[in-house]
């Protein structure tokens, strides 16, 4: 067999991708060429081999390490490395204390910029950039719809929105998204539109009263769940625009002057659509923070997330922008 050089692992598309790793109590280092995590179990040290090739996202959590020579092969291999709290939850930030995401991306002077220049092409534009938070909200709207009313998974569960209840709502939400005169606005009709989805939510599943708290706060499962299952959506975020060649700070709905606002503004897409409903279900069904995990991402994998975010931000970026001359 041919040998192949490492960066030769990027050739799976990164939406393809199988994999991610969150890891505990261990260490991960280069052993006989692989990438692999070390557990220790009393005097004994056993070996697991990472997958580099298959794999998007590695989460660092609790009792961790990492050596120089893994960080060099995660980061020939296109893995995005990062490193959080206990379950998964929260990302940690190095450098900006407010946005609580430190991803360490790969880099490389070769990489395309083809979507980086179709996006600064229009994001100076205020009017571009508030058609483009538009866009955003109404593919949004879109999964919704699609999620709430026909995926399999959550029915099997036992999530269900009668058509007459959600439709009726987000057509409503659709026309204030078009008319909405400014990103203020637009958030302001995002907040207010989630309220009646926890409502609808909590309905459906019998969970009883439910207020939102705020990140963190919460104490009951169901706001526990909610927060580690958007940390979730904001790792696809971060990988899809990773991807992309887009950096975090070109941000068209959360704010110009948040270093990583384009990553919330790219797990909107999804967080209402697969997270919240998921939440209420394993908050109801009494289940523990890693069978509500492995649920999410079963929930993310199956309804290809990082796939529709990807093409959702490649679709604005070619509609509203044109390549720097």
């Amino acid at each position: 067999m041919d040998d192949f050089s490492p960066s030769d692992l990027k050739t799976i598309l990164h939406s393809k991708r199988a994999n991610i790793y969150y890891l505990e109590y261990c260490r991960v280092l280069v052993n006989g060429g692989r990438v692999e995590y070390v557990t220790d179990e009393g005097r004994r040290s056993n070996y697991w081999n990472i997958p580099i090739a298959n794999t998007t996202t590695v989460l660092l959590g609790n009792g961790t390490s990492i050596t120089q020579a893994a960080m060099r092969e995660l980061a020939k291999a296109g893995v995005l490395v990062g490193f959080c709290g206990g379950g998964g939850t929260p990302l940690f930030s190095a450098n900006e204390v407010d946005i609580e995401v430190a991803w360490f991306s790969p880099q490389s002077e070769y990489r395309p910029t083809e979507y980086l220049q179709h996006w600064v092409g229009f994001w100076f534009d205020d009017q571009k950039r508030l058609e483009a938070a538009r866009m955003i909200q109404q593919a949004r709207l879109n999964q919704l719809q699609k999620h709430w009313t026909s995926n399999r998974l959550l029915k099997d569960q036992g999530f269900g929105i009668a058509s007459e209840m959600l439709v009726p709502l987000l057509d409503q939400h659709r026309a204030s998204i078009q008319r909405a005169p400014d990103v203020t606005t637009l958030l302001t009709e995002e907040a207010r539109l989630t309220k009646h989805l926890f409502k609808l939510a909590a309905r459906a599943v019998d969970y009883g009263d439910f207020v939102r708290a705020k990140r963190g706060s919460g104490t009951d499962p169901a706001n526990r769940f909610l927060d580690h299952g958007n940390y979730l959506a904001y790792g696809l975020g971060a990988t899809a625009t990773w991807v992309l060649g887009l950096p975090h700070g070109l941000a068209v709905l959360h704010g110009k002057t948040r270093r990583g606002g384009l990553v919330f503004d790219v797990a909107d897409l999804v967080k209402d659509a697969l997270v919240l409903p998921q939440a209420f279900l394993s908050a109801v069904k009494g289940e523990e923070e890693q069978e509500f995990r492995r649920q999410c991402i079963e929930s993310l994998t199956r309804a290809e997330a990082l796939d529709f975010m990807i093409d959702t931000l490649k679709e604005i970026a070619t509609t509203l922008g044109k390549p720097a001359a």
